[in-house]
């Protein structure tokens, strides 16, 4: 049975803004045992694979051209906490540094690679409805 919703680019799946991943070997194996449910919020939001990389400004989240992708990244948040209340889960375990995942925290919104501490979208709004927040680096 799951326990944890897990960002899907942490398990292997081609998802992120560059059409990359990161494959975390304890990471996947817990998806596919079936302790973790994969889930791209930026994806499940309605955002294609590969994009423009976006970050947080405020609390607007802008690509790199300046589109307001604020919509769809709240979106998947609002999918990532329905498939959390679904399923049952009380955990998830994010990809830091993302502007839907980060947990503690995000690119600081000028594209430049500079970080600063908060929270993404999805991370926030799990947070904020009582899922506890575990990063990769938990893990490695």
């Amino acid at each position: 049975m799951a326990k944890y919703l897990i960002s899907a680019c942490l398990c292997g799946q081609d998802c992120r803004y560059d059409e990359g991943h990161f494959d975390i070997p304890v990471l996947r194996q817990l998806a596919e045992s079936g302790e973790a449910i994969p889930f791209c919020p930026e994806c499940a939001g309605g955002l294609p694979t590969p994009r423009i990389p976006c970050e947080r400004v405020g609390e607007r989240v802008l690509a790199a051209d300046g589109t307001d992708c604020t919509a769809a990244y709240t979106e998947g948040a609002r999918l990532a906490l329905a498939t959390c209340r679904r399923y049952g889960l009380t955990a998830a375990i994010l990809k830091e540094s993302s502007p839907s995942c980060g947990v503690h925290r995000i690119h600081d919104g000028t594209h430049t690679g500079h970080k600063i501490p908060g929270m993404g979208v999805t991370a926030a709004m799990l947070a904020e409805n009582g899922i506890r927040l575990f990063t990769e680096k938990d893990y490695l």
